[in-house]
């Protein structure tokens, strides 16, 4: 199992992206969440099989309605999510 912080930048947010996210994480298996960032920006947190994670990352261009202009993907510390949420407000990174 391996975690990622994935930031997804362009037109994200109002579009129903989070919701988009979420479904295709429930579809594959994949546990943790997804806010909006006070910058425009969407920030995932992930939780699978390295090769589960590459399918949801690739999967994201599909959400209609979205416009990615650029996504962000570092590796962190494992954790572990029960399920995929949508976090509500923003939250505070640190770049």
């Amino acid at each position: 199992m391996k975690t990622v912080e994935i930031k997804v930048s362009g037109r994200v947010q109002g579009v129903g992206f989070r919701a988009c996210i979420k479904r295709i994480a429930t579809n594959l298996g994949v546990g943790g969440e997804a806010m909006n960032l006070p910058d425009g920006q969407v920030l995932i947190t992930a939780t699978a099989d390295p090769v589960v994670l590459d399918k949801f990352v690739s999967m994201l261009y599909g959400c209609p309605r979205v416009i990615i202009r650029d996504i962000i993907q570092q590796e962190v510390p494992h954790a572990a999510y029960p399920e995929f949420t949508i976090q509500r407000g923003s939250y505070q990174y640190s770049t």
